[in-house]
């Protein structure tokens, strides 16, 4: 998957599960002010993208860290070289 694809995979995913407008998906959207999503939907979205990405996701310090669809996608995106480079 190209970073683009990886992109276009995750938003598809949350707009779909959370009833978000893709034009809200936007990578400085931030998921609690912007998007409206608290912490329990946080563990709905983890759940969504290991499905969408078939890649674990819960055991990462990482993913406690992202606030926005950028930091997300920066994250994605790292975990997917991680996995095929090894």
């Amino acid at each position: 998957m190209t970073d683009q694809e990886i992109i276009a995979a995750a938003n598809a995913a949350l707009a779909e599960e959370f009833e978000l407008e893709l034009s809200e998906m936007v990578p400085e959207a931030r998921f609690d002010d912007d998007l409206d999503l608290d912490s329990l939907d946080a563990v709905d979205m983890v759940i969504v993208l290991e499905q969408t990405f078939g890649i674990k996701l819960r055991d990462s310090e990482a993913i406690r860290e992202i606030r926005t669809l950028d930091d997300l996608y920066r994250f994605l995106i790292a975990k997917k070289a991680e996995l095929a480079g090894a």
